[in-house]
């Protein structure tokens, strides 16, 4: 949070506890959150074209894109699920 000049209290009640382990896709999501398909009804998925990019610039290792992927389309689920309910 601090990296974007925030602290804990700028959340309010809506502090939600990020395991290490997510931690990677976390920074994928928010490194890749103007990168959304659009089509006429609003957003369908994330662009994936960009993902290698990505994974390099976060240094996430080579061997770790496999979870670290699986845990994004999980968090895009999921934000999808926020975008249409």
């Amino acid at each position: 949070m601090s990296r974007y000049g925030l602290i804990l209290a700028d959340l309010g009640d809506t502090a939600v506890p990020i395991w290490p382990d997510n931690l990677p896709a976390v920074n994928v999501l928010i490194a890749v959150s103007t990168q959304w398909r659009v089509g006429a009804n609003g957003a369908t998925g994330l662009d994936y074209n960009v993902l290698p990019a990505v994974f390099k610039l976060l240094q996430i290792p080579e061997s770790e894109w496999p979870d670290t992927f699986e845990c994004l389309r999980i968090l895009e689920s999921e934000a999808m699920k926020v975008m249409h309910p």
